[in-house]
C-alpha cells in the first residue's frame, strides 16, 4: 500500500542544465535536516480512525538519478579508471589513447557464462588478444 502513488511524495526534482552540481548538499540540507528530526524524534500526530496521538517518524527509501547525478549525491566520482561504485579498484578500465579518455568493458564478468553478451564479448576479445576475467 504505501508504493502506491497516493502515498509517494516527490520532495525534490532538479532538472539538468540549470542542476547545482556538486554544490547539491547546499539543496539538500533542508530536507536532511528535516529527515533526521523525523527519523529520530518524530512528529506527534493525530490518528482519527483510533482517537489516539502517535509519533509519526519518516525515512528516506532511495533516490533515483542518472550516473552523474549519483556521482553529486554520494560523493563517489564516476569518472576515470576507478568510476564503478560496485567495483571500487577491481573495476576494469582500458585508457583509449586515440580517444583521450577511460572504457570500461568488464562488466561482462557479472554474468553467467553461458549468457549471449558474454559469448559475443569473448568473440571479440579473443579477436583482439584480450584476456578475459570472468566469475563463476
Amino acid at each position: 500500500m504505501c508504493m502506491k502513488q497516493p502515498y509517494i511524495m516527490l520532495s525534490l526534482l532538479i532538472p539538468g542544465p540549470s542542476a547545482p552540481g556538486n554544490n547539491i548538499d547546499i539543496c539538500l540540507q533542508p530536507l536532511i535536516a528535516e529527515l533526521k528530526d523525523l527519523g529520530d524524534v518524530g512528529i506527534n500526530n493525530f490518528d482519527a480512525s483510533c482517537k489516539q496521538n502517535f509519533q509519526l517518524r519518516a525515512a528516506l527509501s532511495w533516490t533515483i538519478s542518472d550516473f552523474p547525478g549519483y556521482a553529486n549525491l554520494s560523493g563517489w566520482s564516476t569518472k576515470g579508471q576507478f568510476a564503478c561504485p560496485n567495483c571500487h579498484k577491481d573495476t576494469e578500465s582500458w585508457w583509449l589513447k586515440h580517444g583521450g579518455k577511460h572504457c570500461y568493458m568488464g562488466h561482462h564478468r557479472f554474468l553467467e557464462n553461458n549468457h549471449p553478451f558474454v559469448m559475443m564479448l569473448n568473440y571479440l576479445m579473443v579477436l583482439q588478444n584480450i584476456e578475459i576475467h570472468l566469475i563463476d
